[in-house]
C-alpha cells in the first residue's frame, strides 16, 4: 500500500459514550465484516467487556474505504486503563474525540484529549447520539469549541446505533489526519504497542512499522533492541478481525509478528523491532514506565494451584505491562502474589480474568497503596503490605501518594460533592463552570481515600452523573498507624491495615465485630483484639462451644455431676493456653470483601 494512502487513527473518549459502536458502524460501512456476522461491540472480544459495556483492552483492525488503508485503534475510557490509549496514541496519527450528546464532557474526555495532544495528533471532534432527543447539540457544540479551543464548524455530528454521519466521519478521517511519516529505504523499525501470548504462535506482538519493510522468508531474523533476543518469526501480516498472514508489512502500516517465542518475558511493550543484523538503528522512545497505584494480595484457595497462577499472571503480563506482581507467602493463606494495578477496577477485572480464563479459584485482601518510609537512620524505603511496616520506634516519618482527582458533575450535585471530597481529606484546587449546568473540580486527595469507595461514593452522592480522572502528584506525609487483628494472641497479617492514627479505634472495632460474627466457635473461649503497637484499642470474645457432657448420665449424686463439669472447665483452661484457632478460608474472603 502506497504510504500516503494510510491512515493510522484511535477513538478516544470518556466511559460509555459509544466509541465500541461508533467501530462498529465504522466496520459495517467499509465491508470488513459481514452485516450477517456483525455483533455488538465487535471489537470487545472479551466476555467481561461484553458483560460489562467496557473496553478493557486496546484492539486493532485494518480497514479499507475508498482506495485507503485505515487502521483503527479502539481504546478504553476508563481511567484504570489509560495506560493502555497512551499505547494507541503512540501508533497513531490522529485520534477522533467522541462525546455523548447526552452526557456532555466527562472527566476523562479532557483528560484523554490532553494525551492526544501532546502526542502531536490530529483531533477530530465528534459528537455521538445525536439520534437521541435529550441534550442540546448547540450548547454542546458550544462546550467543546470554549474547552478544546477547537472550531465549531469543525465538529462532526454521529450516531453509532443508526449509522448517521459515520461515513463523513470516515471521509473526514482521510481528509484531514496526515499518512505516516517515516523512511520506506531506510532499516526496518517498529514499535511494539501490544502483545499477548498464543499457544501455538508463541508471543504475538502487535506493531507499528515506523520505517522501512519487514518481509519474511528463511533467513528472516528479528532483534528485540530492549532484551536482545533474537527470533525467526512464524508469521508476519495484518488484524482484519482476525489475523492475515500476508508476509510482509511495509513503513506505516499497523500489523503484527508472531515471534515463535515461548518465553512471555522476551517482549516489552514498548520495545524496538529491528533485523538481527541491524547495529546501527536508534531505539525509539517507547513508553514510560508505569508505576501501579493500587497493591492486593492474592492467594489460590487450593494452595496446590499456586504455581498455576504464577503462569496465568505471566501471560496477562504480558499483553498488561500495568499489572506487576512478586511472590508473597502467609502462614494464613499460603503462597499467593503480591499484585499492582492502576486502580480498583483494573484489580476487579485482573482477578476476573484469572478466574475465568485459568479456571481459578482465588482470595484477595483489601487494596492498599504505596507508602514512602523514612527511618530513624533517614533511609527511605517503600511498602506495598502494611504487615512489612516497621515498628513505630524506627520510623521517623510516613509519608503517603496524593492525586490531583478531576471531577465533571452538574452543578445540581456540586454541594454534595464539595462535601464528600471534603471529608476525604481533600484540598480543592480549582472549581469552574464551563457552562450554567456543569461544574468542574480539581481535588487534591490522598489516594488512600479514593481506594475506600470513593468513586462509589461519589456516584452515590451525583446519582451516578459524577465522573472522575487523576493524576499522581507526590507524597506528603501523615500520621498514621499499622493496626493489627490479633486472634486468641496472634497477629492475623492478611487483616493488618495502616490507617489514621485518630481513626484507628473506630476502624478496629468494626473489624473485630465482623470477625466475631463470621469465626465459628470453638472448644475454648477466644479472644479477638485490635492493637497498635501493642496498645489494645478494642475486644470482642467468642464463648467457648459448650458439649453437655451431662448428657448420658441419667441419673447420679450432684458430686459426680460437679466432677465431670470440673474436668470439662480444666479441659478447656488447657485448650485456651495451647489452643490454635484456624480461621477458614471462607472467613477471610468475607471479611476482606465487605
Amino acid at each position: 500500500m502506497d504510504q500516503q494512502k494510510i491512515r493510522n487513527f484511535c477513538i478516544i473518549a470518556h466511559i460509555d459514550h459509544g466509541k465500541s459502536t461508533v467501530a462498529d458502524r465504522m466496520l459495517e460501512i467499509t465491508n470488513t465484516i459481514d452485516k450477517r456476522n456483525l455483533v455488538e461491540q465487535t471489537l470487545d472480544s472479551m466476555d467481561l467487556e461484553r458483560e460489562k459495556g467496557i473496553t478493557i483492552k486496546l484492539k486493532a483492525i485494518r480497514m479499507e474505504h475508498n482506495g485507503y488503508q485505515l487502521n483503527l485503534i479502539d481504546t478504553p475510557g476508563h481511567v484504570d486503563f489509560s495506560y493502555e490509549v497512551s499505547r494507541s496514541l503512540a501508533a497513531c496519527e490522529g485520534a477522533v474525540l467522541l462525546v455523548d450528546k447526552t452526557q456532555g464532557i466527562q472527566a476523562q474526555t479532557v483528560s484523554n484529549f490532553y494525551k492526544a495532544v501532546e502526542s502531536g495528533l490530529k483531533i477530530i471532534p465528534v459528537i455521538n447520539k445525536v439520534d437521541l432527543q435529550t441534550g442540546d447539540l448547540e450548547i454542546l457544540k458550544n462546550d467543546i469549541s470554549k474547552t478544546f479551543g477547537l472550531e465549531k464548524e469543525d465538529i462532526l455530528c454521529v450516531s453509532g446505533k443508526t449509522g448517521q454521519g459515520v461515513e463523513d466521519l470516515l471521509n473526514k478521517i482521510i481528509s484531514d489526519i496526515p499518512a505516516p511519516s517515516g523512511q520506506k529505504n531506510e532499516n526496518p523499525r517498529a514499535l511494539v504497542f501490544d502483545s499477548y501470548y498464543d499457544e501455538y504462535l508463541g508471543v504475538v506482538a502487535n506493531i507499528r512499522v515506523v520505517d522501512g519493510e519487514f518481509e519474511i522468508n528463511q533467513n528472516t531474523k528479528l532483534k528485540f533492541m530492549a532484551t536482545s533476543i533474537i527470533s525467526s518469526p512464524e508469521e508476519i501480516g495484518y488484524i482484519k478481525i482476525k489475523r492475515v498472514k500476508t508476509g510482509k508489512i511495509s513503513t506505516g502500516e499497523v500489523g503484527y509478528v508472531a515471534t515463535g517465542l515461548k518465553d512471555i518475558k522476551a517482549v516489552k511493550v514498548g520495545d524496538t523491532v529491528v533485523l538481527e543484523e541491524d547495529n546501527s538503528s536508534q531505539p525509539l522512545p517507547g513508553y514510560k514506565e508505569i508505576k501501579p497505584f493500587v497493591f492486593v494480595s492474592i492467594y489460590p484457595i487450593d494452595n496446590s494451584k499456586s504455581s498455576q497462577l504464577r503462569e496465568a499472571l505471566e501471560k496477562l503480563s504480558l499483553s498488561d505491562s500495568s499489572l506487576s506482581y512478586e511472590p508473597e507467602n502467609n502462614t494464613a493463606l499460603g503462597f499467593g502474589f503480591r499484585c499492582g494495578f492502576l486502580g480498583l477496577l483494573h484489580a476487579e477485572i485482573i482477578q476476573e480474568r484469572l478466574e475465568r480464563e485459568y479456571n481459578l479459584n482465588l482470595i484477595s485482601t483489601t487494596p492498599a497503596v504505596r507508602y514512602k518510609i523514612i527511618n530513624t537512620k533517614n533511609e527511605t524505603l517503600f511498602i506495598t503490605s502494611p504487615a512489612d511496616l516497621p515498628d513505630i520506634t524506627r520510623v521517623k516519618e510516613i509519608q503517603e501518594p496524593w492525586i490531583l482527582c478531576k471531577i465533571v458533575c452538574p452543578a445540581l450535585y456540586s454541594g454534595p460533592v464539595i462535601k464528600l471530597c471534603t471529608e476525604r481529606r481533600g484540598l480543592l484546587q480549582k472549581m469552574e463552570y464551563p457552562n450554567e449546568n456543569t461544574v468542574f473540580f480539581e481535588y487534591e486527595l490522598p489516594l488512600a481515600e479514593l481506594v475506600y469507595n470513593f468513586f462509589d461514593d461519589l456516584k452515590s452522592v451525583s446519582s451516578g452523573f459524577a465522573s472522575l480522572d487523576y493524576d499522581f502528584l507526590d507524597y506528603r506525609g501523615v500520621i498514621a498507624v499499622k493496626l493489627d487483628i490479633l486472634v486468641h494472641g496472634e497477629v492475623v497479617d492478611p487483616l493488618t491495615t495502616i490507617v489514621l492514627k485518630n481513626k484507628a479505634p473506630e476502624i478496629g472495632k468494626s473489624l473485630i465485630r465482623k470477625l466475631k460474627d463470621i469465626i465459628p466457635k470453638q472448644q475454648f473461649a477466644v479472644s479477638l483484639q485490635a492493637a497498635v503497637g501493642g496498645k489494645i484499642l478494642a475486644r470482642e470474645d467468642i464463648p467457648a462451644l459448650r458439649k453437655n457432657v451431662l448428657a448420658k448420665m441419667s441419673g447420679g449424686h450432684r458430686e459426680r455431676k460437679d466432677k465431670l463439669l470440673e474436668i470439662q472447665k480444666k479441659g478447656k483452661a488447657r485448650m485456651k493456653r495451647i489452643g490454635k484457632v484456624d480461621i477458614p478460608q471462607e472467613a477471610f474472603r468475607q471479611i476482606l470483601t465487605k
